[in-house]
């Protein structure tokens, strides 16, 4: 192992280490719990910092050969990652925070983070489980309401199950290749033995648990309505661009199988037909976002039919267009005493006229999710489903084309509640955005309009 290339490689990490520690050495001293959003910020921000000049110099190492690599993508990975991550410690002061919380987020991340340098299943295993075990503390963190343990249960059972999946996989694969690499994936993908078809099935199934894919996907709704509102709005977005990004060490650029393609295929459309379909229905916010995420997960694994390169460009750039849209809505939602009460639709109707920039914010967010041009959700599909075309699954893409217009609906649904006026008798009193919350909104319309105008510097840097 090369020292310095492991020091250099592993930067964005180091600085996640130190914040942990220096969050967990200032509880031990007494301090007040007011520094440890500062100390979280520094830590995410200088790790991202690093993540982008890492990627930005063309820096790449194999620091632990067979075990851990970075190239310039992987860092540019490690920075989305980190920087979707800034808005959630934002809009987490006066409501989440002190030092448990920020402490298990910059945990959570170091096992995001070390996801995108995996070359082994044994290092994806650990990064996954490193990331996982932390949301599973943070849904019942706050226990703002009764379901909150019943939530997270689910997800820590579900989450097992999947972690558990992707080990009998990882197992199976080394039984007919006998190697742990994530090379031996990709061979066991075009493999005819019957123990490595296996194994490819049930590591696959492990990223549908953890991406949130129908039928796989029960979990999400619960807990996304559970938890509290920043916690919802990282499991929303870091952790599901970091299973994707895990997919992705998974098939790198390797052609699918006929076969493992319909089964992507299949599983994806239906993902994001019953996503959209269910999401008609719902009384709340996050649980419409819910399962908005289970369409937006089928969207996403519609990159990985398109052979070439294009897959890491496809799905980084959707991940932002994705992540931002969705903590734009989380850092809107105005404070509330009741949990319960805060983001249901009838709540919010003739948000308006009550508070127009919550509003507004949240409708720029509903219809960047629905793909309305020139927000930058419309250039995230119109990729996606361009490549799919492009690699010739053109009745796959224009099927979940078709698909993704039901989500219309739901979405124009919250839009129009928001400009409505308010029912009588309804609910009216709400406050005004903390300036933290206020703060990660801006910056995430920031970036949402940055990339509405410009998408290709993004996918610029995102091409491989």
């Amino acid at each position: 192992m090369n020292v310095g290339d492991a020091l250099l490689a592993m930067l964005p990490e180091h600085a996640l280490l130190a914040g942990i520690v220096l969050l967990l050495v200032a509880e031990i001293a007494g301090a007040t719990d007011r520094i440890a959003l500062p100390l979280a910020l520094a830590a995410t921000a200088a790790a991202a910092g690093f993540g982008l000049w890492l990627g930005a110099t063309g820096f790449a190492a194999a620091p632990v050969p067979g075990a851990y690599a970075i190239g310039p993508l992987g860092s540019f990975a490690k920075a989305i990652l980190l920087l979707l991550a800034v808005p959630v410690l934002l809009m987490a002061k006066g409501e989440l925070g002190g030092f448990r919380f920020h402490a298990l987020v910059l945990s959570s991340l170091y096992g995001a983070v070390l996801i995108v340098g995996a070359e082994s299943f044994l290092i994806l295993f650990v990064g996954i489980e490193l990331m996982s075990l932390p949301v599973y503390a943070l849904a019942v963190l706050a226990f703002q309401r009764r379901e909150s343990a019943e939530a997270a249960l689910k997800y820590l059972v579900l989450g097992g199950v999947g972690s558990a999946m992707l080990l009998m996989g990882a197992a199976l694969i080394f039984g007919s290749g006998g190697s742990l690499s994530l090379g031996a994936f990709a061979a066991a993908l075009g493999s005819s033995d019957l123990l490595a078809r296996a194994g490819v099935a049930l590591v696959v199934g492990a990223l549908f648990v953890k991406a949130a894919i129908a039928p796989f996907h029960t979990w999400a709704p619960d807990v996304y309505e559970a938890a509290s509102v920043p916690v919802t709005a990282y499991m929303a977005t870091v952790v599901k661009a970091a299973a994707l990004f895990a997919a992705l060490r998974l098939f790198g650029a390797t052609a699918l199988p006929g076969p493992l393609v319909d089964l992507i295929a299949l599983f994806t459309l239906a993902s994001i037909i019953w996503g959209n379909l269910a999401a008609m229905r719902q009384a709340s916010l996050r649980r419409t976002i819910a399962y908005s995420s289970i369409a937006h997960a089928g969207y996403l694994f519609y990159a990985f039919l398109d052979p070439g390169p294009g897959r890491f460009a496809s799905i980084a750039f959707y991940a932002v267009a994705y992540g931002l849209s969705n903590l734009l809505a989380f850092a809107a939602i105005p404070s509330a005493e009741d949990d319960a009460a805060r983001d249901r639709l009838e709540n919010l109707r003739g948000l308006y006229s009550r508070r127009p920039f919550a509003a507004l914010m949240i409708a720029i967010a509903m219809l960047s999710l629905a793909g309305i041009p020139p927000l930058p959700g419309f250039t995230a599909k119109f990729f996606i489903f361009m490549n799919a075309m492009a690699a010739g699954h053109t009745a796959y893409a224009v099927a979940g084309l078709a698909a993704s217009y039901l989500g219309l609906y739901f979405y124009l649904r919250v839009v129009v509640i928001l400009f409505m006026d308010p029912a009588e008798g309804a609910a009216t009193e709400t406050r005004r955005l903390r300036a933290s919350a206020l703060a990660a909104a801006i910056l995430c319309l920031l970036g949402t309009l940055f990339l509405s105008v410009l998408p290709g510097w993004l996918l610029d840097r995102v091409a491989g």
